[in-house]
């Protein structure tokens, strides 16, 4: 087992992956910018080492001072959390160069995953159902034409190294194609120094359902269930439940084979989820891999009593899984609190907070590392705490988020508490009745006066 684990990320994950690591004896490094220093991942942490100014090119994304901080700490592992450089395969084979154990998935896995072109192919060699479209990186405008005639519209171009709903266009009719070519490819150039796109036949209502994996280095994988991740804004989600309300014991037993396979058809090791796309005929489509613990692996946690972080750091460790599958006996909700102003079209809000109360009580888990204080920086990602919920049922686990929601006090800045409270009350959230376009027509109640 590690004797030292330098965990390089920063926030809420960081301090997650702390508590783990303290309660399996396993020392802690964190590090973090000089915009992070009174965070609580760096108090908690056995040791800290600032790796440089705010911006994360200087900082959490700069690889030879995590490596150097390494080094000097004697750690014998790294934890990427997610974000930042969890899914860089440079990272990953630099870290195995330095003799570092990388607790994630290996540079060739990264790589073969990471690019949605070579994933697709991949899932296709697997037998995995994909989205009818391109095989490949597309050509030309030429070739995209004809490619998007023999799909038939509608039709989704994707940016290949995309991600966070960059480089992304849907296509409803053929005099709309030339715009949507150019203006993908642009941002994908300028986002991710590359324009390479490929194109997927759109799936009208879909639902976003995810599979969290768990492989071995014997090639031996499982699942651990699904998670319905289909509200989201401009493909960021804001809120995810287990059992997915969508989700049938039939279909549960298909995806989730079907997940397995293609975990052990790469021979994956780690944490990692297969997400897939799934209509309103329930047909499912994979869409991508993540090749890192998720954001939302809370309410997995929850309903199967299960730390995924643990089994993380034990499969890096040479531990191999018991290779059972998991069937959620419980109800779990996540929403995800953002320093963001929901009646002001999500607009950031960094700053100072001058007040906080946090929910309690049975049931509730928060995740986050804010606190009556502490300055929440502008550089970085504006998630500031995770709530999760769980229950017997949905009904209850979603009459507790609305209750913890009311107890939850962040004051001095704005968050998107009020949105996620409106959201719970919503008749087709509390149906169950949600796709992937939910927030297209969500508007907020307007805001009560004090």
């Amino acid at each position: 087992m590690f004797k030292k684990i330098l965990i390089a990320n920063r926030g809420e994950i960081a301090l997650r992956i702390i508590r783990t690591c303290k309660e399996m004896g396993i020392q802690t490094v964190a590090v973090y910018s000089t915009a992070d220093a009174e965070s609580l991942h760096v108090r908690f942490a056995d040791e800290a080492v600032c790796i440089g100014p705010a911006p994360s090119s200087e900082s959490y994304l700069k690889v030879s001072n995590i490596i150097a901080a390494a080094e000097i700490t004697n750690a014998d592992a790294i934890h990427p959390g997610y974000g930042f450089l969890s899914e860089n395969s440079k990272f990953s084979k630099i870290c195995e160069e330095h003799d570092i154990k990388f607790i994630g998935a290996s540079a060739e896995m990264i790589e073969k995953m990471g690019d949605k072109a070579t994933a697709k192919a991949t899932m296709k060699a697997a037998k995995v159902p994909t989205v009818p479209g391109s095989d490949g990186i597309i050509k030309d405008f030429k070739e995209c034409e004809k490619l998007a005639e023999k799909t038939g519209y509608p039709v989704m171009l994707k940016a290949t190294a995309g991600g966070g709903g960059k480089g992304m266009r849907a296509v409803w009719k053929k005099e709309d194609l030339k715009k949507a070519w150019d203006s993908a490819r642009q941002e994908s150039a300028a986002a991710f120094g590359n324009d390479g796109m490929y194109m997927e036949k759109l799936i009208e209502e879909p639902r976003h359902i995810e599979i969290q994996i768990v492989g071995d280095s014997r090639g031996k994988a499982c699942h651990l269930s699904e998670r319905d991740c289909s509200v989201q804004r401009r493909h960021q989600k804001l809120t995810e439940e287990t059992p997915s309300p969508f989700m049938t014991d039939k279909l549960r037993k298909k995806m989730g084979d079907a997940a397995v396979k293609a975990s052990e058809f790469i021979k994956y090791e780690g944490a990692g989820t297969v997400e897939f796309l799934v209509d309103k005929h329930r047909n499912f489509y994979f869409m991508e891999m993540n090749t890192r613990i998720q954001v939302e692996h809370p309410i997995t946690e929850q309903v199967i009593d299960f730390d995924l972080i643990r089994e993380q750091i034990l499969v890096a460790a040479g531990v191999p899984i018991s290779g059972k599958n998991y069937t959620p006996k419980l109800h779990s909700i996540e929403c995800r609190i953002n320093a963001e102003d929901p009646y002001n079209n999500f607009r950031p809000s960094p700053g100072r907070i001058t007040n906080m109360h946090a929910p309690g009580g049975h049931g509730i888990r928060l995740d986050t590392h804010v606190y009556s204080g502490y300055i929440i920086p502008p550089n970085y990602d504006s998630m500031i705490a995770k709530l999760i919920t769980t229950a017997q049922t949905r009904e209850e686990a979603i009459n507790k988020m609305k209750r913890a929601l009311d107890e939850f006090v962040i004051e001095g800045i704005k968050t998107t508490i009020p949105f996620h409270r409106q959201l719970m009350d919503h008749p087709d959230y509390v149906s169950g009745n949600y796709t992937t376009a939910f927030m297209d027509d969500f508007e907020m109640e307007p805001q009560k006066e004090d």
